[in-house]
């Protein structure tokens, strides 16, 4: 239960692809505009494209002073990635890397989406290794958008309301994950 000394939740949202007509893009707003209406909740949503990355350097050289405030502020995150040839796409990756301390206690979500029938399930158990790497919890909830040709009309109308209920019990376990961990953060010495 939300205090009312306690200041709202910020869980922001990454977009993991900068593919022209990219489906996981009507994903994405979708769970942007879900995340929005929660009490307690402040959100953003981070498009990859609209990053400054470096592609001459690696680490700390290519932070984003931005980004990395965004992502230090944050207490938990929600990726959106689409799966790409049974992976996730590099410019995620290469995002992602851009950060290390900032990431570290902090829960994460992660929306899996493809073309196919498994929702880009693949792309996110490859991506588990990473989120351990870079310090982040992940939450046992996903949400697998597969056949997403045929999730959203043309205009990115949801089709099937299904996906809300999916997306609001992944919301729950995800700001639940990031209260606790904003909590031991706050009050208890690593």
């Amino acid at each position: 239960m939300q205090t009312q000394a306690e200041h709202p939740l910020f869980i922001p949202l990454i977009l993991g692809t900068a593919r022209q007509e990219r489906q996981s893009e009507h994903v994405a707003r979708f769970v942007f505009e879900q995340t929005k209406k929660r009490a307690g909740v402040e959100t953003e949503l981070i498009d990859v494209r609209a990053l400054p990355m470096r592609l001459d350097d690696a680490g700390e050289q290519m932070k984003d002073p931005a980004f990395s405030s965004t992502i230090e502020r944050c207490d938990g995150l929600i990726l959106i990635t689409p799966e790409y040839n049974h992976g996730y796409p590099g410019l995620l990756k290469h995002a992602l890397d851009m950060n290390l301390k900032e990431y570290i206690h902090k829960a994460v979500g992660i929306c899996g989406v493809s073309a196919g029938p498994f929702g880009g399930a693949r792309a996110i158990e490859n991506l588990l290794p990473v989120m351990r790497e870079l310090g982040l919890v992940t939450i046992f909830e996903d949400v697998n958008f597969g056949n997403v040709g045929k999730l959203f009309d043309e205009s990115g109308q949801l089709l099937d309301q299904n996906y809300v209920l999916r997306v609001n019990k992944f919301l729950d376990e995800l700001i639940w994950m990031s209260r606790v961990l904003r909590h031991g953060r706050e009050r208890v010495a690593p």
